[in-house]
């Protein structure tokens, strides 16, 4: 668990989350309903920050406060403090996402960043990737339900998506220390794109011990900022870094230009014995 899923006093996929498997069905049970109790209401400022997308909000946090604990993505000490600590804390991202960009949430559990993010800004459109089947399925009946149409559930790792996946922002949460998170994300970008992950304390000294690892992944500008400042009581920090024309470093351009013959390779196959029109051709 990383060093800010530690502090926020227990588990939060996308946060460092459980690995423990909960009730796959929807719903809640009696735990998840006692844990729901504990909900604070919506603070006024989540009005400014969602919009017209408000009551998606609240209704995105009751999901997490029940069948998000339900299903051990969220730990039950978490409750009380979902809006402030983990919902406007991520939303804030929207700060530093340029209009009509693409986004790729690594490793989202329960949709920590992806999910809030997706909804102060509907015009980016957000794939969330999750590795674990339990979480993908409690993704997709989120989705479903706030019916997020610029909102993609994935299940895979973003190892296997280099040269299938490319955006113009990564963002993750307590996933990984920064170097590895950097190994994971920089490759899914386009060329300039950028990395945004939430880091908290140990912002400043992640990056101080990764910077010769970023610039080996192609990174070339790398700073930590805070996002939610005359928002938030207490500003998000992020630690941004800009990738240049090779995202990823030589091994990623490696896989990607392997991962574009095979595609191109397959298109060839897939067409051939065919005339115009796409008719088979008769012998």
């Amino acid at each position: 668990m990383d060093t800010e899923s530690a502090a926020a006093g227990g588990p939060v996929a996308g946060a460092g989350g459980s690995e423990a498997e909960g009730p796959a069905g929807p719903g809640t049970d009696g735990a998840a309903d006692t844990a729901a109790e504990g909900l604070a209401a919506a603070p006024a400022v989540a009005r400014e920050v969602f919009g017209d997308r408000f009551d998606a909000a609240v209704r995105y946090t009751e999901l997490l406060a029940t069948a998000g604990v339900q299903r051990g993505l969220i730990g039950p000490r978490e409750v009380p403090r979902l809006w402030d600590r983990h919902v406007l804390n991520c939303a804030v991202l929207a700060e530093l996402l340029p209009p009509g960009s693409t986004l790729c949430d690594v490793g989202s559990g329960a949709g920590l960043p992806g999910i809030p993010v997706a909804l102060a800004r509907p015009d980016v459109s957000v794939t969330l990737l999750e590795p674990l089947l339990r979480r993908t399925t409690f993704l997709e009946e989120v989705v479903r339900e706030l019916g997020l149409e610029n909102v993609t559930v994935l299940r895979g790792r973003a190892e296997e998506m280099v040269g299938k996946l490319a955006v113009d922002v990564v963002t993750a949460r307590a996933v990984a220390p920064l170097e590895r998170l950097a190994g994971w994300g920089l490759p899914l970008l386009r060329p300039h794109g950028q990395m945004l992950a939430l880091k908290g304390d140990s912002a400043e000294q992640e990056l101080a011990e990764s910077r010769a690892g970023l610039a080996k992944l192609g990174a070339v500008e790398w700073t930590v900022i805070s996002v939610g400042e005359g928002t938030l009581e207490t500003s998000t920090r992020v630690v941004q870094v800009k990738a240049g024309e090779s995202p990823g470093g030589v091994k990623a351009a490696t896989r990607r230009a392997k991962a574009a013959r095979a595609g191109r390779n397959a298109g060839a196959v897939r067409g051939a014995g065919t005339g115009r029109g796409g008719r088979r051709r008769s012998r």
